[in-house]
């Protein structure tokens, strides 16, 4: 299931806009260089922000996502034709020998029942040629980024073409053990719709990660810091042996 920023057409015509800073994705990129990748496969890969940046340079990417209204979203995009869109998950690919698969921002962490998160592993594991590698991140359990969660520190006004000026924030809902919920509230000036999307994120520590890997077959060759969030991420880079 998409949260309904994803899902809901109007709120996914806007996800672009309202999260402008994506210099987090620059370390996938480098990492896709790193490791020589010629072809990527981007699980939830959302509005296409990242699949379009090692598309653009003549990657071989494939883009999955659950939310037909954020592929459609970058479907429309310019260069999306170099982008093999599918609306779908990990769990259901075809026939794929990728080199490189990653799971941006917060994909990882929103896979939070046990099942869907192994099979999205296996699915990963099954998609990677032999030697490729996962790459994702997940928010260090120990840095409590949910306290920081509140519609005081997070409020903001966009002003957006066509739409006019919209107003979101977050609220912490609830932590239960390692599920944290959220609710985004946007508010729409020019017609004066409110429209909310609830989401809950898995914090899983390094150790419960690394054996989820295991489990699934991978290797862990390292685990590095978020070069956007230093000591508050971990980023996985697993191996398919």
């Amino acid at each position: 299931m998409a949260d309904e920023e994803f899902g809901d057409p109007r709120l996914a015509a806007l996800y672009d806009r309202l999260e402008p800073g994506r210099g987090d994705l620059d370390a996938y990129l480098r990492m896709a260089q790193e490791f020589g990748a010629g072809r990527v496969l981007d699980i939830g890969c959302g509005t296409g922000v990242f699949a379009l940046l090692p598309a653009a340079r003549g990657v071989e990417v494939v883009g999955v996502d659950p939310a037909l209204a954020s592929v459609e979203v970058a479907r429309a995009k310019p260069g999306a034709g170099k982008v093999r869109w599918i609306h779908g998950d990990a769990m259901g690919l075809p026939p794929l020998r990728v080199d490189l698969a990653t799971m941006t921002a917060n994909v990882a962490q929103a896979i939070t029942g046990p099942c869907a998160w192994r099979g999205t592993l296996r699915g990963a594991f099954g998609a990677l040629r032999p030697g490729g590698r996962l790459v994702f991140e997940t928010r260090d359990p120990a840095a409590r980024a949910w306290q920081g969660w509140t519609r005081e520190r997070s409020r903001r006004v966009t002003r957006v073409p066509g739409a006019g000026s919209v107003e979101s924030w977050v609220d912490l809902v609830a932590v239960d053990g390692p599920l944290v919920s959220l609710r985004w509230t946007y508010v729409f000036a020019a017609d004066g719709q409110v429209l909310s999307s609830d989401s809950t994120l898995r914090f899983r520590g390094r150790e419960e990660v690394g054996r989820d890997l295991a489990a699934c077959g991978f290797a862990v060759e390292e685990v590095r810091d978020a070069p956007d969030r230093p000591g508050r991420e971990f980023v996985f880079v697993a191996r398919r042996p």
